[in-house]
Parts: structure tokens; sequence; C-alpha cells
């Protein structure tokens, strides 16, 4: 049976062993990953609800964080899905963020014409930032010359392939998947391409 004071003795040494640990862990200087962020906007109305749903989703279940900006600080998509929005178009800074994806739904045509928002996909591009936009949001792209000798897909349909000619007009190479990926630009072509464009976004940050 041990002595008395030989369970004192490791009593002690166990104590200090444990204070030691919590010391290291509570260590500032300890460097510590830090944490991605995933740039997600959206119109102000009209934005595609799945699409938005989805790439979020899949984005979080690699373990980023998401931020969603706008050109107001409320948002109604499509299908009546309500955002309160982080930061609108003015604040974004793309230093801040490892990728700017565009969400689709028939309001995000305002941002082909929008100076701020193509003025941040310029930036993000020179920046070698991940650039994402799915169903119409390609063209928004294709609009700010990203896509120029680029291969990306985008929605259409059989009655309207206007988005197509669109691209093509801007010199990008349209293909016909669900998800295209080319070098830091990955398009997707709708709702049901939604949760694979998340993924393929944070598999190409990672």
């Amino acid at each position: 049976m041990p002595k008395l004071k030989d369970i004192f003795l490791i009593a002690c040494i166990l104590s200090l062993f444990l204070t030691g640990c919590s010391k290291q862990i509570a260590n500032p200087n300890i460097s510590m990953t830090p944490e991605k962020k995933v740039l997600l906007i959206v119109a102000p109305t009209g934005f595609q609800d799945k699409e938005y749903s989805d790439t979020k989703k899949a984005l979080l279940e690699q373990g980023f964080k998401t931020k969603v900006a706008s050109t107001k600080l409320k948002a109604k998509g499509k299908f009546g899905k309500e955002l309160n929005i982080d930061l609108t178009l003015e604040d974004i800074k793309v230093d801040n963020f490892e990728a700017i994806v565009f969400i689709g739904g028939p309001g995000a045509e305002i941002y082909k014409t929008n100076k701020k928002a193509l003025d941040i996909i310029v930036k993000a591009n020179d920046s070698k930032k991940i650039l994402g936009a799915i169903c119409i949001a390609p063209t928004i792209l294709a609009q700010a010359g990203v896509l120029k000798n680029k291969k990306a897909t985008v929605w259409s349909s059989s009655v309207d392939n206007s988005t197509i000619e669109f691209l093509r007009q801007k010199k990008a190479e349209f293909v016909d998947k669900p998800v295209v990926v080319d070098g830091n630009i990955i398009t997707g072509n709708g709702p049901s391409a939604a949760y694979q464009f998340g993924y393929e976004i944070g598999k190409t940050i990672k």
C-alpha cells in the first residue's frame, strides 16, 4: 500500500503538470490558424433562396465562416427568405475574405450595372482571391471583364440562352456543366448545383 508521503508527492507532480498545461493553452503567443471567411453577396430583393442556403451550408460544413453583403441591410429572397445583412458593398474590404461569391436569382441582375460591385470583382481577381458566381451571376463577372478566356457556366433555359450569348460576347468559354472551376474562378448554373458549387469553393480555398 503506498505511503501517505508518496501519494502527496504524486498529487503535487500532477498539479504542477496540469497547471503548466493550462498556462500553455492560455498563452496568447501560441499561433492559431486564422479564421477563413467567405463573403456571399446577395441582391436586396429577388436573390435565389436555395442557392444562398446550400452554398452557405457547404462552406460551413468545411469550417469556413460566412458573411453576407448587399446594397441594403435587409434582403428578401425570391421565395421569401429574409436576411439581415452584415455589411453593405461600400463596407467590403476584399482583403478580409478568402473568397467573394455572388448568389444568383433575378435580383442579381442589378449588379451588372453596379460600379461598386464591378470594382470589387476586379480587385478580388487582381488579388488572386477566389471568385464565385452562380445562376445568372456569372454574367456579372463577365461584365467586370474577369471571364475573358476563362471557362464558365451560367443559368439558361430552352427558351432563353441570352446568358450564354452574353458570356461569349465577353470572350468567356461556356461549358455546359453544373459547376465549372477555372483557376480562381468558380461558376455554377443554378439551384440544384448550389451545394456542389459551395463545396468546390471551399476545396479551392484549402
